[in-house]
This record gives structure tokens, C-alpha cells and sequence, in this order.
């Protein structure tokens, strides 16, 4: 079975961003409909990057070093993800958006996840991890995705996106970790149930997430939903690019790391030296 590189590194990088800075309010490009995409995803990283860390550290314990090591560092990163997207949030409202309806949907959905066993919501981790690592991945490979977009908006998603991929194998490894008694159809049966109901709640909230904004800037219609389709199906397309990614996940012997994408993280790290603010 494919497993995480041994020479991978988890490196958490203390960067700040858009510190002081005002955002405009379609800071993608001028593009409403762009810029609600990542604002209604940004709004869901705070409380989401917690209920990662505290999905993951409830099975470090019997983990081996190698693992134990890499849930630290996971950790870390993820704090520093925490931090930089109520930064950015703080920009999006500024420029005048009310999120509290998305950020309540992202209450309710954590709070049923977390009524459930433990594994549950390691099971849900692992899943959204391997969604993030996909989003990620499109991200990083293609420009166009961020073209004009406010620099250091954009410097963040990119050093978001580089430590997600960085990460990607610690929540999939530390399911096989928790599941090792388990017998193998189980195993596969739990995680792509878990994945299929991840991604329709992902796919639906973050729809009504988009229009919501969308909305507050006097959008909405038949026109603008087309509008909204197209921008995530067909170009830039991010949704659809990531589908065969997205189905990897349920063949025999997926792994995240079977895909090793880590040049993307030096072409990315190359580029972005430069935008990042120091901590």
C-alpha cells in the first residue's frame, strides 16, 4: 500500500498577512462571484482548523513516533491556518460583508459531527483533509485560479494551500492508525460513506455560503446562478477539476501520498517569498 514519503518534512511557516492593509470588497479579480467562492470557504477554516486538530490529537496516543511527530506539526500548522483566516475574515467584513449566517451553519454541522463517537469525527477529518489536499493541489497547478486577486489575499490561499499538501497523508494515516483492527471492507465502507456525506454538506453549504454573499451585494437570479455554475464547473472550473482526484479516494489502496505532488510546494514557496509578511 502506498504510504507518506519518508523524507517528507512538515514544516509549519509562521507567516502573517494583510496586517493593516484594507481589502476591496471583490478582491478577486473584481469578480463578485470569485471572491464569494473563497470568502464563504475562508469563513469555515477557524472553527473547522480546531475540530481538525481536536479530531486528530484524540488518537495520537500508541501512535508511532513518525506519526506522533507529524500530528505536532499538523497542529502547528493548523493553528497558524486559524490564525491567518480570522485575519483575512476581519478584511472581508470590513469591506462589508456580515458572515454570521455561515458561520453558523459551520456551528451546526460541527456540533452534530462531534454527537457522534470519536471516530466519527477523525472519519470526517480525514475526508475534508483529503478535500482541502485537492482544492490545494488545483490551486497551486493552476494560476488562473487567484489571477488578479489582492496580493497578499493571494499569498495567503497559496501558503494555505502549501501545508495543506504538506499535510495531507497525517489525518489518513492516523484513521488507519485508530482503524488498524479493523477489517479492510469496514474500513472502506465507513470512509466513503463518511466522504459522500461530507461532500454534498461541503457542496451544499457552501453554495448557500456563495449566494448568501452573494446577495448582501445585490446578486441573485437565474443569471447569477448560471454565473456562480460556471465559475466552479467550467472555468476556472476548480470543482470540476478535482473530481478525479475526489474518486481516488475510494479505489483499493488510495493513499494521499500516492499522488506526490510536492513540487507544487517549491514552485509555490519560489513565488510567494517575496508577498509574505514577516511574523
Amino acid at each position: 500500500m502506498p504510504e507518506t514519503p519518508k523524507d517528507l518534512t512538515i514544516t509549519p511557516r509562521d507567516r502573517r498577512f494583510g496586517r493593516g492593509k484594507p481589502m476591496d470588497r471583490w478582491w478577486l479579480a473584481g469578480d463578485p462571484v470569485a471572491t464569494a467562492f473563497y470568502n464563504a470557504l475562508s469563513v469555515t477554516f477557524p472553527k473547522g482548523e480546531g475540530f481538525f486538530i481536536d479530531s486528530v490529537r484524540k488518537f495520537r496516543d500508541g501512535a508511532p513516533p513518525v506519526l506522533a511527530a507529524e500530528i505536532a506539526a499538523f497542529t502547528r500548522q493548523e493553528v497558524m491556518h486559524t490564525r491567518e483566516h480570522v485575519a483575512f475574515n476581519r478584511r472581508v467584513t470590513d469591506a462589508g460583508y456580515d458572515v454570521s449566517t455561515l458561520e453558523e451553519a459551520v456551528d451546526q454541522r460541527l456540533a452534530f459531527i462531534r454527537s457522534k463517537p470519536p471516530i466519527g469525527s477523525l472519519a470526517s477529518t480525514m475526508a475534508l483533509e483529503h478535500f482541502t489536499a485537492i482544492l490545494a493541489h488545483e490551486l497551486l497547478a493552476d494560476p488562473r485560479h487567484l489571477a488578479g486577486a489582492d496580493p497578499q489575499g493571494a499569498a495567503m490561499w497559496r501558503w494555505h494551500a502549501v501545508e495543506e499538501i504538506e499535510h495531507k497523508g497525517v489525518a489518513y494515516d492516523t484513521w488507519l492508525h485508530a482503524t488498524k483492527d479493523w477489517p479492510r471492507f469496514k474500513r472502506w465502507r465507513v470512509k466513503a460513506k463518511v466522504m459522500l456525506l461530507v461532500t454534498r454538506n461541503f457542496m451544499v453549504d457552501r453554495t448557500k455560503g456563495v449566494l448568501e454573499l452573494l446577495r448582501q451585494d445585490g446578486l441573485s437570479g437565474p443569471r447569477l446562478w448560471w454565473r456562480t455554475f460556471w465559475f466552479a464547473f467550467v472555468k476556472p472550473g476548480m470543482m470540476r477539476k478535482i473530481l478525479a482526484a475526489w474518486l481516488a479516494f475510494f479505489l483499493p489502496g488510495f493513499h494521499p501520498w500516492k499522488h506526490d505532488d510536492r513540487a507544487l510546494i517549491a514552485a509555490a514557496e519560489t513565488d510567494e517569498a517575496p508577498v509574505a509578511l514577516a511574523a
